[in-house]
């Protein structure tokens, strides 16, 4: 091709670099880019993109800037069309301007800086946050560390937020106040620690009071007081102590390096009343007290500020056992108590109620010695035996085998009912077991006492029961009977005549005591044993073996004899 011919193109050629042109101009709708300014008036700005053409933006949209551009300033313009009906590129500022602010702040996001912005606006949920030409989302929860009621003075004040979120084809940015403002705290509260140490003391101001302590402003930073070392007395809230907004002297207990929780104390600042407390409270001393809070297990006593006792529930009556202690004494009382035991390193003290009072079994043996005889209401049959009371506090027990000489406990007891009046004698009196051992029995003396019972003395016995292994009987006179079991091999010495079937209740016969024990009454009898001896005393006294009498003989003398004297 020709110089001419490049300097006069065709018409084809012409068409294509038109096409060309066009085509590099599409790829820019959408973008931002430089425009020049040609003329400005009260309405409009007209630039030049520098496409051939020309486009108007409305003067309102260069409001934000810090000036109105003049003609021949370079400005930043977002290109929608290139050309809209008039032929005119369709341009904006405010999307311009929107654009580098989103560019601005996804680097700000990325780097986790913080930004500047203005609450605008209030909307559902939170408010809305102009950022420099994007609106983000502030929720309510996000404005402060502490909700806070009036957001008006907030409003419009240029001030720091960090992104939490971005969603550029949303167009959605969530912003916090209250990370940047707990990230200035954080910094702050760790230099304001780094400048303090444990066992200091420390002014302060009560900043919040909770059932669990009071929160305590240190100049930048808060302590918790807790509640338990407020005082060295017992204190059942914080507000008994303190009150919001005085001025109290703490000491610092403990620094917690990794949460920067301070604990702080008030008590720590007095002498400890718990020094020397055991040579000021000897045991065995009396002195008196003040109910100050009650248990399921006992009662603490405060002896003096700072100093409590506990009664336990088994100390504080002689004989009420079973009652909850707010039964026995009550909050605020005044009692006298005893000290029991002290522990100094585990700072308690152990107190007794009961023992300022009387010891009612103590009472009751000097007034009732063993042997006395005593009478009382049955309050109450067990299998074991009876409770008589004996006053308003006091039972003593009848043991079921203290009941009756010669009938059986179980047999005995069955005389007796709730609510009768019975005599009985002392037997027994446990003061360190508080029992006391009651007998009816031995109002009357022991049968065998009285009677002549001994081994190998013969008496009649009658048959009370025949059974397949022997048969049981009594002796004795009306009112001392003795019952006794003589056993099948002793109801003769002819084995054929060991059948205790040949016995009926009522029978009378002669048997040998051929065992006797006083302390269990119990007697063995035996009709063998009794017809061997008589056997032996027939022949030594008529007859030997010498004489050639027969055993047969000899009985039948000794038989005769006896019944002449008879």
């Amino acid at each position: 091709m020709s110089d001419l011919d490049s300097m006069n193109p065709s018409t084809d050629d012409f068409a294509a670099m038109f096409e060309d042109s066009f085509s590099g101009s599409q790829m820019m709708e959408g973008r931002v880019i430089p425009a020049t300014v040609t003329a400005v008036d009260s309405d409009f700005v007209v630039v030049d993109v520098g496409l051939k053409t020309e486009g108007r933006i409305p003067a309102r949209e260069f409001s934000q800037d810090e000036k109105r551009p003049e003609v021949g300033a370079l400005v930043e313009v977002f290109l929608e069309r290139i050309e809209n009906a008039l032929g005119d590129a369709v341009l904006s500022r405010d999307k311009a301007r929107r654009e580098e602010a989103w560019n601005r702040l996804e680097g700000q996001y990325a780097a986790k800086e913080t930004i500047k912005g203005a609450i605008v606006g209030r909307v559902k949920g939170g408010f809305t946050v102009d950022l420099g030409g994007v609106n983000a989302f502030l929720p309510g929860s996000q404005v402060d560390i502490r909700p806070i009621r009036d957001v008006g003075p907030l409003m419009n004040q240029e001030q720091p937020f960090a992104i939490l979120k971005m969603d550029r084809p949303r167009g959605n940015i969530v912003v916090s106040r209250r990370a940047v403002l707990e990230e200035s705290r954080a910094e702050q509260r760790a230099e304001i620690v780094g400048n303090m140490g444990e066992g200091e003391q420390r002014r302060g101001v009560i900043k919040n009071i909770t059932d669990y302590g009071a929160f305590v402003d240190l100049g930048g930073i808060d302590g918790l007081l807790h509640v338990t070392d407020m005082s060295w007395k017992r204190v059942s809230h914080p507000s008994q102590v303190v009150e919001v907004g005085q001025e109290v002297e703490v000491q610092i207990i403990k620094i917690n390096p990794d949460t920067q929780r301070i604990s702080l104390g008030m008590k720590q600042l007095m002498s400890d009343p718990w020094d020397g407390v055991a040579a000021k409270y000897p045991l065995g001393s009396k002195l008196n007290g003040k109910v100050t809070n009650i248990t399921d297990y006992g009662a603490f006593v405060e002896l003096e500020d700072g100093v409590e006792g506990l009664i336990h529930v088994s100390e504080m009556s002689w004989t009420k056992k079973n009652l909850h202690p707010g039964k026995i004494i009550s909050s605020s009382q005044e009692v006298e108590v005893m000290v029991l035991d002290v522990d100094s390193d585990k700072r308690r003290i152990s107190l007794g109620l009961k023992q300022t009072q009387n010891n009612p079994w103590e009472a009751f043996i000097a007034e009732h010695p063993t042997g006395t005889d005593v009478e009382g209401e049955v309050r109450g049959i067990t299998e074991f035996g009876m409770f008589i009371g004996l006053g308003p506090e006091l039972d003593g027990m009848v043991h079921i085998n203290d009941i009756d000489w010669n009938r059986s406990g179980e047999e005995a007891i069955q005389d007796f009912n709730k609510g009768d009046t019975v005599k009985a004698r002392v037997l027994d009196v446990d003061v360190e077991k508080e029992r006391i051992s009651l007998g009816i029995k031995q109002l009357s003396g022991d049968p065998i006492e009285s009677s002549d019972v001994r081994k190998n003395k013969t008496v009649t016995v009658t048959v009370t029961e025949v059974t397949t292994g022997g048969i049981e009987v009594s002796f004795g006179d009306e009112g001392q009977e003795m019952t006794a079991f003589i056993r099948k091999s002793d109801l003769s010495r002819d084995r054929a005549e060991q059948r205790p079937e040949r016995f009926k209740v009522g029978d009378k016969m002669d048997a040998l005591i051929t065992q006797f024990d006083k302390a269990s009454r119990r007697v063995g009898l035996s009709v063998k044993a009794l017809e061997i001896r008589e056997e032996k005393e027939a022949v030594e006294q008529y007859g030997s073996a010498e004489s050639g009498a027969s055993l047969g003989d000899i009985l039948s003398a000794a038989f005769n004899t006896s019944e002449e004297k008879e």
